[in-house]
């Protein structure tokens, strides 16, 4: 039989053509599918035309919803602002959820301005809480006087909370009944040092506040200043419909708030002691370091209890009763990260700055990137919240300083959100969008830190081929659950029992310090490498896991784990040690690198230290053996720095995916499988590979173009066939797709078509540059033309050609280097949006015997025309507040720029096969 090779990307030409494949395989869109995006409202300076006119725009070049954030205002137009809040904010807000209902889109709210929560409902009393730990040195005879000061001049609204006094010899002298005294002395009957505990205030206000939310930040910690800030709300919202489907929490930056004015009272309610009668172990003014870290530890365990118990469940609940959901990224939080995640309905984390990827082609400028890279590893505290307890959606917040304003590409764009999705993202938010009048000159309203996916960014009529790729993507995603096989703890109390510092707040930034040098770290990636999938577990998540068959249930609705690996760590709860050996009783496994040595905290630290020894010892491992195992009730227990051979004595086997240099993620949905692969490497990858997931049928659906093929196997073997910057979806299933899958065997260059095209710009500016004949190709910036090199927008590349068709062949268009994005017609006919690496496309069914003819109308980005701009010395940076920064957060100036590559470059390509 005559064999006949199909190119994958046949399906831009299907969908030219009009006919049609069967599209069952793929999930019916809802609006969560589509991603969404982060709405700036500058100023709130909006109104309905505007309004509907942006939202009209968003739902036609495939956004799903937006997420309304108001932050400071364009200078001259105070006059437009709308206090926030106000009758005729809450107005335009109604206007919003009106037409996104209309157009079949989402719409969530910060619930607040800018970033933290705070506002002008936020008195002192309720503002952002520190703990000021003073010392005075005080000689015999010498007198303190009532009521005693911080020492910062800068706190006016204080409360002493303890008094402690300490001789030479550390012993000490208790004056809590000189706590409230407003007059009076005390006089040192020796050489004391003073010890003294006060509940101040931070002073920091809400940052980026719009007009009606400037005030003090919010006390988190505290159940009635969380009160104080939902009751705004509740006041502004009485009587009406919202129609909003999500209240949102930014990251939390709440700098230097580590305490709350009830905090000492809580302490002792939850740890069973009174902190104060520790001062100064707990000052690090003692000799025992190690109890200042146990009474350290203790403190930032009531921190992260606080935080959840006043402040996120009462977020979630608060949404609740107004039949809305709450989203939060608990980044940046002093807490248990992965439990403050699941705290909200939806578990929101976030990527800043930009990676690096061996796809070649793919501009990576160094001048133009901070020096931050996205660890994927991060995004997994988030979506193991969401994974371990069954729940649908993890967000980000997507792309943030992807790479310098003006610069950022779609193909850009693509490997980062990818990595997302990897790690288990599946609900995409770009950040993001601003707000911005129709009469606002070029280039409009600005956000200083966003990828700019605005109407007037020269990208936007291709941005449609970005946004049907993650629908598609999180299609599948959303209509699956992660199928991870292992539980791996996450040791928070190595991090928490620690005499260095006082409150723990782990930020993205920070990753260096808190998480890279750990052996969960470490062992997380090398597990990963190996082909293994995985969710973070916390001592939270292990209390209400369940054993059933060998198999952990951490909730209903999650898909059981087959094991838990515990890296090395010191610190481990005797609580949880005990419930692990419980579950290995009932039959699971348990995987230990190295047995923790003891446990945190200082309360009652000798009876749960005796009984933490007592459970290690009925292990009944060897000192000073490196590999172990058990046989512990139905279950198992390994101890081993050997983990890949314990899961493979298990007969728990990695994915061989990775071998191939392939990236991915397994999703369960019923009794279908799905695959997602990405090809980040240098290469195509082309090789037979064998699923963990076995089924009677293997099916494509590519991501990047909607269509499902066949794919054939044998042995259970299938053959990928995937391009450099590429992905594929596979489906596992009884299901099938009907059109078999045919790959590129054979490829030959028919024609090379870099000479002779006629070239005319259609749309931009600052003004059209007069149209050209181009002897070859290159960029339109090297044409000795000022008007091509100050101009962003599309211009439209066409020619002719001549070809004999072989009916027999299909043909493939590379279109070479492309700056940035194109649209491709062949003989008047769309063959689609070509917006990243590999830039290639079918065109088997569009083109004829004979002549036919091209046009490529590509989009180069808005650097060059911003960069004429500020030569210029146009003044379109005019905000309050932060005005308008680069990405190092200096004064953004772009007049020494040089002008980016733009247009269509090649070399343009026609090969059969």
């Amino acid at each position: 039989m005559k064999k006949i090779y199909i190119s994958f990307l046949l399906v831009c030409n299907l969908l030219a053509s009009g006919r049609s494949i069967a599209q069952d395989l793929w999930p019916a869109i809802t609006k969560e599918m589509k991603p969404w995006t982060r709405w700036w409202w500058l100023g709130s300076a909006v109104d309905r035309p505007n309004v509907e006119r942006e939202l009209t725009l968003f739902e036609k070049s495939g956004f799903g919803g937006v997420e309304i954030t108001p932050i400071y205002g364009a200078k001259g137009f105070e006059s437009n602002y709308l206090s926030f809040l106000s009758p005729q904010w809450m107005n335009m807000l109604a206007v919003t959820t009106d037409k996104a209902g209309t157009l079949g889109m989402g719409v969530d709210i910060n619930l607040g301005t800018g970033w933290p929560f705070g506002g002008p409902q936020i008195k002192e009393k309720d503002a952002a809480t520190k703990l000021i730990l003073d010392e005075f040195e005080l000689k015999k005879g010498e007198k303190i006087t009532f009521p005693l000061k911080p020492k910062d001049p800068k706190q006016h609204y204080f409360f002493l909370q303890a008094l402690r006094a300490f001789r030479s010899d550390n012993s000490e002298i208790k004056l809590d009944e000189y706590i409230s005294k407003t007059t009076g002395t005390w006089e040192a009957p020796t050489d004391i040092r003073l010890l003294a505990v006060f509940s101040g205030r931070t002073g920091q206000k809400v940052k980026r506040a719009a007009p009606g939310g400037e005030g003090y930040t919010l006390d988190h910690l505290g159940k009635q200043s969380v009160g104080s800030y939902f009751n705004r709300f509740a006041e502004a919202f009485k009587g009406k419909p919202l129609h909003v489907r999500a209240f949102f929490n930014d990251s939390y930056e709440v700098y230097g708030a580590n305490w709350t004015d009830d905090f000492l009272q809580s302490f002792e309610q939850i740890k069973g002691y009174k902190l104060q009668d520790n001062l100064l172990d707990f000052a690090g003014r003692g000799k025992d370091e190690a109890k200042t870290a146990g009474l350290k530890s203790d403190y930032r365990e009531v921190v992260n209890a606080l935080l959840a118990q006043n402040f996120l469940n009462p977020f979630t609940d608060f949404a609740h009763r107004y039949k809305a959901i709450s989203k939060n990224q608990a980044h940046g939080s002093p807490g248990n990260l992965i439990d403050l995640y699941a705290d909200a309905d939806i578990a929101e984390c976030e990527t800043f700055g930009s990676s690096s990827f061996d796809i070649p082609g793919l501009r990576r400028d160094t001048a133009d990137i901070r020096n931050v890279d996205p660890d994927p590893m991060m995004a997994k505290f988030a979506t193991s919240a969401t994974n371990v307890y069954g729940k649908k959606y993890t967000s980000s917040e997507t792309f943030t300083w992807l790479t310098e304003h003006f610069k950022t590409s779609l193909s850009q764009a693509k490997p980062e959100v990818e990595q997302l999705f990897l790690a288990g993202v599946n609900h995409v938010f770009y950040h993001g969008t601003t707000y911005s009048p129709q009469n606002v000159p070029f280039p409009g309203w600005l956000f200083y830190a966003s990828v700019n996916f605005v109407p007037q960014n020269s990208f936007w009529d291709h941005l449609t081929g970005l946004n049907q790729y993650i629908t598609r993507v999180q299609s599948i995603l959303q209509s699956s659950r992660a199928d991870n096989e292992l539980l791996i703890y996450w040791p928070i109390y190595d991090i928490w029992n620690n005499a260095k510092g006082m409150d723990k707040a782990l930020k993205v930034h920070d990753v260096d310090d808190w998480l890279h040098p750990t052996e969960f770290y470490k062992q997380s990636v090398q597990l990963q490498k190996r082909g293994y999938s995985f969710d973070f577990a916390t001592d939270k998540i292990l209390a209400g896991t369940t054993v059933n068959d060998g198999e952990l249930h951490t909730s209903k609705d999650a898909i059981p784990y087959r094991a838990i690996y515990i890296p090395a760590c010191r610190y481990f709860s005797e609580v949880t040690l005990q419930k692990i050996l419980e579950m290995a009783n009932q039959g699971a496994t348990v995987i230990f690198q190295k047995l923790p040595q003891a446990v945190p905290g200082y309360g009652q630290l000798e009876e749960r230290h005796a009984m933490f020894n007592k459970l290690i010892a009925s292990l009944g491992f060897a000192k000073d053996k490196a590999n172990q195992y058990t046989a512990f009730g139905k279950g198992k227990i390994y101890l081993t720095t050997d983990v890949n051979s314990a899961l493979e004595t298990e007969d728990i086997a990695p994915e061989r995916i990775n071998q191939t240099g392939l990236k991915f993620s397994r999703r369960v949905a019923g009794k279908d499988s799905y695959y997602y692969l990405v090809n980040h490497s240098g290469q195509t990858v082309d090789r037979y590979i064998t699923l963990n997931a076995k089924a009677a049928y293997y099916s494509l659906l590519d991501p990047q173009t909607g269509r499902t093929y066949q794919l054939p196997s044998a042995d259970d073997k299938i053959r990928v066939q995937i391009p450099s910057g590429y992905s594929w979806i596979v489906l596992a299933s009884e299901r099938q797709a009907k059109e078999p899958f045919r790959y590129q065997d054979e490829s030959i260059q028919v024609a090379q078509l870099d000479r002779d095209w006629k070239v005319r710009f259609v749309a931009g500016g600052p003004v059209l540059p007069k149209p050209q004949k181009l002897d070859r190709l290159s960029s339109w910036t090297k044409w000795g033309d000022k008007d091509a090199i100050n101009f962003s927008g599309t211009a439209a590349f066409e020619k002719t050609f001549s070809i004999h068709k072989d009916q027999s062949k299909s043909y493939l268009l590379k279109l070479g280097r492309v700056a940035e994005s194109a649209r491709v017609y062949i003989n008047g006919k769309d063959a689609g949006v070509l917006w990243s690496i590999p830039f290639q496309q079918d065109i088997t069914t569009l083109l004829v015997d004979g002549e036919n003819k091209i046009r490529i109308e590509v989009a180069n980005l808005m650097a060059n025309r911003i960069r004429h701009l500020d030569q210029q010395k146009v003044s379109w940076r005019n905000y309050h507040e932060i005005n308008f920064v680069n990405i190092n957060y200096k004064n953004f100036d772009a007049s020494d720029w040089k002008p980016m590559e733009s247009g269509l470059i090649g070399p343009v390509t026609l090969w059969s096969y």
